[in-house]
């Protein structure tokens, strides 16, 4: 019989999203602001700009993002359409291609970052002291760590069901 969550886990779970859905929601605000695009941008490009040769598939990308993105296609279309980034055909595998971050790209993700570690540090560090801050990276590694375990095991079922 499987183990039900004890009262404080849930309670933790439940303060966990609610902080996120809130920081990021004050983040985005103090974006929008300052006259920036959504942070999906900042973290598109900033992923693209730590990539080698500054491209990556659009799989790649998606996986990397720190934010949840469902339609990594249109913001990879949004960012093109702006001249951050281009799609190039991959070599070797015709049918697939790469995302590549332009000139225009780095330098709007450097301008980002100003408006984002401000916000960063108002809406986090200004309330946590080193210490905390890195107690809580701690904790919230152990939780990264179990979910990418979970996931592993999900993707290893997964193949072994096909």
């Amino acid at each position: 019989m499987k183990r039900k969550p004890s009262t404080e886990a849930t309670a933790a779970w439940i303060r966990l999203m609610r902080v996120q859905s809130r920081v990021l929601d004050c983040v985005e605000q103090e974006l929008k602001k300052a006259g920036f695009p959504p942070l999906a941008w900042y973290d598109a490009l900033l992923e693209l700009s730590r990539a080698p040769a500054g491209e990556l598939r659009p799989v790649e990308l998606e996986r990397q993002m720190l934010i949840p993105q469902y339609s990594t296609s249109r913001l990879i279309d949004r960012l093109a359409d702006e001249g951050l980034v281009i799609r190039r055909e991959c070599q070797m595998d015709k049918r697939g291609q790469f995302v590549e971050i332009t000139e225009a790209g780095r330098e709007l993700q450097k301008r980002m970052w100003s408006a984002y570690s401000a916000a960063i540090e108002k809406h986090v560090g200004s309330k946590l002291s080193d210490a905390d801050a890195s107690r809580l990276c701690t904790l919230l590694d152990r939780l990264g760590c179990s979910c990418g375990q979970a996931a592993q095991l999900s993707a290893e079922e997964g193949a072994s069901t096909r």
